[in-house]
């Protein structure tokens, strides 16, 4: 059997809430050969992989969605249609809100008599009241909650039930049951009963679900975000050297071998070698580190990245779909596929609840018909109508949607973003906590953290002096020193005859003294001795920083070492993780050298160092593959697939935006202690969540055997609808006051 497979992506149209998943899932999953199906509904999308070798083709695939009763379409590469579908989808979601209330108030002030009709109306013998319930219901029902029965029935179709077949089939036997006893009073009159109407009953559980689903809606995450802000990462146009000189042309005509120039300033289009001259890149995106790369011929450069200083040309080697920044791209979108979420809970509850009461209706119909003294069919049908009404608590919409948006206002006081419904239900079942280094464990930008002065100047003189001569400079480091220079109150005095030696250092005369400043190489190509110093060099860059040197004609008089610093709250944050029992590693693309002295201040004992973003996602995967629940941290461009692989993502507010769009949490402060509150959280919300489900249930439980009339033969007791009004009030009230106590969390 082959072991080939391929991958698509389809748009379906008609997607609603988190039941078309399944739906969609056992569908396409029927075909031969299919291996994954991810249906993500935040790009109305479906991501199939399957053996096309076992006959399955794209064709039978797109037509078993449309078999679901869904519309499949090809992608056509558009975020922006992403983003009309969304809007438009959420804007009917508020329009079915407004009318289902719009018409529920008045269906609840005529069912408690709030007004005085006319006992009849018109030639019919009829309760006016009945009729205008009835056509106020319509609207509620089927306008507003049209997509729900649709969907219960699409449910039906693969024999598995979730909280639409609880509302349809509650709601409905309301609205049938009803509408017969407005319809034909006379015949419930004949047998002794008084004809009941359970429109109120109806219109309120449909309300409460659409409420519900409004809430989910306002907290779920935008995927197609982060791909726009990865897509307008791509340079636009690219300097093509030809016979005839340079001219610009779109990147998307680039191809490979072909040379190309960069200028200072320049994003890089391409991946690719260089072959002529020299630059001072910033790589940040790719690895994360704030310190540029010094890079000459023969070194790899890589598409989208900064060319900070220098002028070179390169050729190219990987373009299109095979450059970094798209395989990026690529990443953060297939990760982001749909996972489990918290509002789930109601649908697998749901799952048994829904056939335990059909079959209970069941029983309730054989046992009048076949026992009942009089009139069994009558007594058999208001019994079984009954129980299913009353085993539909109109609470259910607000069980989890009620606790989930306290949670996340009591999260947003507290310094957390909640992006994604998803990572506010899964960080509470983590096992492993991945931080990336640079931004996140740290500040993110480089910073002077030694001074020493081994010849014959003071270490204030050997500032004053490198600030100086770094006055004029575009680069970094040299905003660094002089960061540090202005810190210390340090006046700079004036420099002339300033050169740029793009990859090594600067010089300059700095009150008539030939000063220059620049790293090891070229310091020494100019003639300075470094053996006094070599010692206190060593020590600096074991500590992982980088080392300028500062010269004054032939001396050396001055070592500086920068670095990026730790955070502050960085080693209170980890030893709180590991109190909770969880794992903590760190990820880096920086030199391991580096990281170990990151992470021993820290106090992490797990790293991985020199990582690409592919790398850090396969670690990820790794953990994942071994029983792990990984939340991953972090802050840039390159951590912005792992972030969306991990189990749960968490992006720190002063990094990147893309960071931002892809984690499903944001720690808005920027202080690392935000996750053990995030992790902590997550279990009072889920617990609250479990607890409302509970009382969603439990009333209208109680309440079953007086709907399936268990104590008629005695007492003559038949469910009233007020009643069966006031149980589902109280149940729903007492799921808003139990997530009102997640306001008291501490």
């Amino acid at each position: 059997m082959s072991k080939v497979q391929e991958k698509i992506r389809v748009k379906v149209g008609d997607l609603h809430g988190e039941s078309s998943v399944a739906v969609v899932e056992k569908a396409v999953f029927r075909l031969k050969g299919v291996r994954t199906v991810h249906v993500d509904l935040a790009k109305g999308e479906v991501q199939i992989s399957y053996d096309p070798s076992e006959g399955t083709t794209q064709a039978d695939l797109e037509e078993a969605i449309r078999q679901a009763g869904f519309t499949p379409h090809a992608i056509s590469g558009e975020e922006e249609e992403i983003e009309k579908k969304a809007r438009v989808e959420n804007r009917g979601l508020s329009i079915r809100l407004f009318v289902a209330a719009l018409f529920t108030i008045p269906v609840i002030a005529l069912e408690l008599g709030a007004f005085d009709l006319p006992a009849e109306m018109g030639n019919f013998s009829v309760p006016a009241s009945g009729w205008i319930l009835l056509a106020l219901s319509i609207p509620v029902l089927f306008i507003a909650g049209g997509p729900v029965y649709l969907a219960a029935i699409r449910v039906l179709r693969y024999q598995t039930a979730n909280t639409d077949t609880l509302v349809a089939l509650g709601t409905g036997s309301a609205f049938i049951y009803s509408s017969l006893a407005v319809a034909a009073p006379a015949y419930w009159e004949q047998t002794g009963l008084e004809p009941r109407t359970y429109f109120g009953v109806a219109t309120v559980v449909m309300l409460f679900i659409l409420t519900g689903t409004y809430l989910e809606n306002q907290v779920r995450g935008k995927t197609s975000e982060a791909l726009k802000i990865l897509l307008g990462l791509q340079p636009r146009t690219a300097r093509l050297v030809a016979k005839d000189g340079e001219k610009n042309v779109a990147v998307s005509r680039i191809r490979k071998e072909q040379i190309l120039s960069v200028r200072p300033g320049e994003q890089i289009p391409v991946d690719g070698e260089i072959i002529e001259g020299a630059a001072t890149i910033d790589e940040s995106m790719i690895t994360g580190e704030p310190i540029p790369v010094e890079k000459g011929e023969g070194d790899e450069v890589i598409g989208g990245t900064v060319n900070q200083a220098g002028t070179f040309t390169f050729v190219a080697k990987r373009v299109g779909s095979e450059t970094v920044l798209h395989q990026i791209v690529e990443m953060v979108r297939e990760a982001r596929s749909s996972k489990p979420p918290l509002v789930r809970m109601a649908d697998l509850f749901s799952s048994y609840f829904v056939p335990a009461i059909l079959l209970i209706a069941i029983v309730t119909f054989t046992a009048w018909f076949i026992f009942a003294p009089n009139d069994p069919l009558t007594l058999a049908l208001i019994t079984s109508a009954s129980v299913l009404i009353i085993a539909c608590p109109c609470a259910l919409g607000l069980a989890a949607p009620m606790a989930i948006k306290v949670g996340i206002k009591k999260a947003a006081q507290k310094g957390l973003l909640i992006r994604s419904i998803d990572a506010l239900g899964t960080v509470r079942n983590i096992t492993h906590i991945v931080l990336d280094k640079t931004g996140t464990l740290t500040v993110g930008e480089p910073r002077v953290t030694d001074l020493l002065a081994p010849g014959r100047y003071s270490e204030e003189e050997v500032l004053q002096m490198a600030a100086s001569v770094e006055r004029d400079s575009d680069h970094p480091l040299a905003e660094a020193i002089l960061a540090r220079a202005k810190a210390e109150g340090i006046e700079l005095q004036p420099s002339e005859h300033f050169q740029a030696f793009p990859g090594l250092g600067v010089t300059a005369v700095v009150d008539g003294k030939a000063v220059l400043l620049g790293n090891r190489d070229f310091v020494e190509e100019m003639g300075i001795y470094l053996a006094p110093a070599e010692e206190q060099v060593e020590a600096l860059e074991a500590a992982g920083k980088t080392v300028l040197f500062v010269g004054e004609g032939e001396d050396l008089v001055g070592l500086i070492g920068i670095a990026d610093t730790v955070r502050e709250n960085a080693p209170e944050a980890v030893d709180r993780l590991k109190k909770l029992d969880l794992e903590v590693a760190m990820v880096t693309g920086d030199h391991p050298r580096t990281a170990y002295f990151i992470a021993d201040q820290i106090g992490i004992d797990v790293l991985f160092a020199n990582l690409r973003p592919h790398e850090k996602v396969e670690r990820i995967r790794e953990l994942q593959a071994d029983g792990a629940r990984v939340a991953m941290v972090g802050e840039g461009i390159n951590d912005a697939p792992a972030l969306a692989v991990a189990d749960v993502g968490i992006a720190i507010s002063s990094g990147t935006d893309l960071a931002l769009e892809v984690g499903g949490i944001a720690l808005l402060k920027s202080d690392l202690n935000g996750i053990p509150d995030a992790v902590r959280l997550s279990s009072r919300t889920v617990r609250t969540v479990k607890q409302n489900l509970f009382l969603a249930f439990i009333f209208n439980l109680l309440a079953i055997p007086l709907a399936a009339g268990a104590f008629y033969p005695h007492f003559g007791w038949f469910l009233d609808p007020r009643l069966a009004a006031g149980v589902m009030g109280f149940g729903a009230l007492t799921v808003v006051i139990n997530s009102l106590r997640l306001r008291c969390f501490r």
